[in-house]
């Protein structure tokens, strides 16, 4: 089949039919060719945060030892370091000394007194009056008074030291001495009358047994394996004692 001369064409040359030549390139269907991109997903991006898996990262959970270096996290106090054995001990002689000057003067203040109402009745009270027995009775009685207001004394200031110094500020006069702080594993904060209470109570009441259950409670902390340093009477009051 012959073309009409194309007035434009110069060399007369007539142009190749439809399809002529080099194959035409023909678009690609649907899924063909390698690679094509997948649209782009919901929150694509990079890179990606995996939410974290329960209990990693960090802060973790209260009262986590951090790598067993003496090292607990607590709430609102961040990382903060175990107060040791050794300082734990210093502390408690510390408080020693101080309450055998006040529980001393206690003593020998109520001593004397009981000395001076005995003495007392010695003198005042006549074998051959009618009303020495009743001079005795009396004498006793108070010389009884004497003797349970200076143990109301010594067990109002054990209550207040061990008890409510720990409860409400934290210390004792030893522990603030050596920066020492008896706080709760969960937030923190001081002990409270409660759990203050646990802690000043199990000591007391392992006393009964000739003071063998005081010292054990004492030196439970070493037989705790968590890292922690808790006695039995700082895991029934859910405390730790740190360093500040």
């Amino acid at each position: 089949m012959s073309y009409p001369p194309d007035p434009n064409n110069p060399y007369g040359q007539q142009p190749p039919p439809p399809g002529y030549g080099y194959p035409q390139q023909a678009p690609p269907a649907a899924g063909y060719g390698y690679p094509q991109q997948a649209p782009q997903q919901a929150n694509y991006g990079y890179p990606q945060q995996v939410p974290p898996q329960a209990g990693y990262g960090y802060p973790q959970m209260p009262g986590t030892i951090q790598a067993n270096n003496g090292y607990i996290n607590i709430p609102h106090l961040g990382t903060v370091r175990i107060a040791t054995m050794g300082q734990r001990f210093l502390a408690r002689l510390l408080d020693g000394i101080v309450m055998s000057v006040v529980l001393g003067i206690a003593m020998a203040a109520g001593l004397a007194g009981m000395v001076g109402l005995a003495n007392n009745a010695e003198d005042k009270c006549d074998p051959t009056s009618a009303d020495y027995q009743s001079c005795v009775n009396d004498a006793g009685t108070n010389i009884v008074i004497t003797a349970l207001t200076m143990l109301a004394v010594i067990a109002v200031f054990l209550l207040v030291y061990e008890w409510l110094l720990v409860g409400l500020a934290g210390a004792t006069v030893g522990k603030m001495a050596l920066g020492l702080r008896v706080v709760r594993e969960t937030n923190g904060q001081n002990p409270g009358l409660g759990a203050g209470f646990l802690r000043y109570i199990l000591p007391v009441v392992g006393a009964v047994f000739c003071y063998l259950g005081t010292l054990l409670v004492y030196l439970s902390p070493f037989f705790d394996n968590s890292g922690k340093l808790q006695g039995w009477h700082d895991r029934a009051a859910g405390t730790v004692v740190i360093k500040k």
